[in-house]
């Protein structure tokens, strides 16, 4: 069987499991073979299946994500390392990094970004991709997220500092100073939510489920960020698709500005926050 043939055979084999059952039969079998998935479909249909593919398949078909099996993921054009210490980053979370660049477009770029629950690292450092001579700080409490995010660090951005921190103990934030532009995907899943067996059984629980409603993070952070904002910075938070109104009543309690801003299926994704009266909210993608 050559590696067309087991495509056609591990697709089927995952259908049961996955929507996206030969992407990932495809990406497996890249990773099995060393190669891009360009180079697979470009120059190895005809190839011998290596001898580590099948059991590939067996781990996806367990519903364990792709991302961890071959230890890497894609955000906002960076190959970032994942494994189950962190979220794996989804592609809506891309959705803040657009809404920021867009904020500061038509004003002097963030001279120090922060990163809230960095997981890892794909917020602060796609950020820092895009402005190379910010400082950048990121805070996580896993010390086995921190890990993977400073790898990812040294990869992508060596300055960037990554710290142990946690946003529900007091004094976390006492020696962080304040910044331009803030950005957190926190945990904001209702405990009882019903998510997918990929998610639920391998994804770090810590940094999916808030509480009851999904909101109980917020709560949390979200009064503690004026203090961390600089005169003119703002902060940018994702959100659940029902949790716009919830989280922007947050803001507005912390007397900040909120915008909701949306992704590009037209859901609810993240809200934008300033310290009232220090500047207008930047125009953003989609908002109301």
């Amino acid at each position: 069987m050559n590696v067309s043939q087991s495509l056609r055979a591990a697709t089927e084999r995952l259908s049961a499991t996955s929507d996206t059952a030969r992407l990932d039969a495809e990406l497996l079998m890249a990773h099995a073979l060393g190669c891009t998935r360009t180079e697979l479909l470009l120059r190895h249909m005809q190839s011998e299946v290596p001898a580590a593919f099948d059991a590939l398949v067996e781990r996806r078909a367990g519903h364990e994500p792709v991302a961890y099996i071959t230890g890497s993921a894609e955000f906002y054009g960076l190959e970032l390392i994942v494994g189950p210490a962190v979220l794996i980053p989804r592609g809506d979370t891309e959705t803040l990094v657009e809404v920021a660049r867009e904020a500061f477009a038509d004003r002097q770029p963030p001279r120090r970004i922060l990163d809230l629950g960095t997981g890892s690292g794909a917020l602060l450092l796609a950020a820092l991709s895009l402005w190379p001579d910010a400082e950048g700080v990121a805070i996580e409490r896993s010390p086995e997220a921190l890990a993977v995010a400073r790898a990812n660090g040294r990869r992508h951005a060596p300055a960037a500092r990554f710290l142990s921190g946690d946003w529900t103990q007091p004094g976390w934030a006492s020696d962080l100073g304040q910044f331009e532009l803030i950005l957190s995907n926190p945990p904001y899943v209702e405990d009882e939510a019903d998510l997918t067996p990929s998610v639920r059984a391998h994804e770090p629980a810590q940094a999916l489920f808030s509480g009851p409603d999904g909101l109980d993070d917020y709560r949390l952070l979200v009064p503690q960020i004026p203090a961390l904002l600089a005169e003119n910075g703002i902060s940018i938070i994702e959100i659940g698709w029902t949790q716009g109104q919830a989280v922007s009543a947050l803001a507005r309690a912390s007397h900040m500005s909120a915008r909701v801003h949306h992704d590009l299926a037209g859901r609810e994704r993240a809200v934008e926050m300033a310290r009232i009266a220090n500047i207008p909210l930047g125009k953003g993608r989609s908002a109301h």
